[in-house]
């Protein structure tokens, strides 16, 4: 909880992805449109919490701010604890899943520095008040942002499992 008694990012971000079938909708849209995941629940935070919507300037700006974090840190950890799933050898073994489990830890806290950072750009977002705080409407224009154009059936199907979560989600 933020200091004004509302949900902060982190403890949303982990109750949305945590939501039935989300945290394979996401890793759908990571995967397959390259969308920035803690950006993606960032967007619908601001909309659900905060009634704020995303513009597609604020998003690039936003981007802009972690980009280098994402490539440097996030996927490259990502990359790794993928690799270990199944080699190079002597992995898989009882030993590198134990190395496997520490990098996924580093990567999972990798995106919480993310989203905090996130969280901190959107008090700007929050206090200008922007928009009707459409939920869908800020998913959408985050996936077309990182896909680069508007959604095939597989991402439209994501986009809606996690707005159906969305709804749900109680306060």
């Amino acid at each position: 909880m933020t200091a004004d008694g509302r949900e902060g990012l982190w403890d949303f971000a982990l109750r949305l992805y945590a939501a039935p079938d989300v945290a394979d909708a996401c890793l759908v849209l990571q995967d397959e449109s390259g969308v920035d995941v803690p950006v993606l629940l960032f967007s619908a935070w601001l909309a659900k919490r905060h009634s704020v919507t995303l513009t597609e300037g604020e998003l690039a700006r936003i981007d802009g701010l972690l980009a280098d974090w994402r490539n440097e840190v996030v996927k490259p950890l990502r990359a790794i604890r993928r690799r270990l799933k199944n080699g190079p050898y002597p992995a898989p073994t009882k030993e590198t899943e134990a190395l496997r489990n520490g990098v996924k830890g580093a990567e999972l806290n990798s995106e919480k520095i993310e989203l905090a950072v996130l969280e901190i750009e959107g008090a700007t977002l929050i206090a200008a008040g922007s928009g009707s705080g459409d939920a869908g409407e800020n998913l959408l224009r985050v996936l077309r942002y990182f896909r680069g154009s508007e959604p095939d059936a597989r991402a439209s199907e994501a986009l809606a499992v996690i707005e159906r979560a969305l709804a749900t989600l109680r306060p």
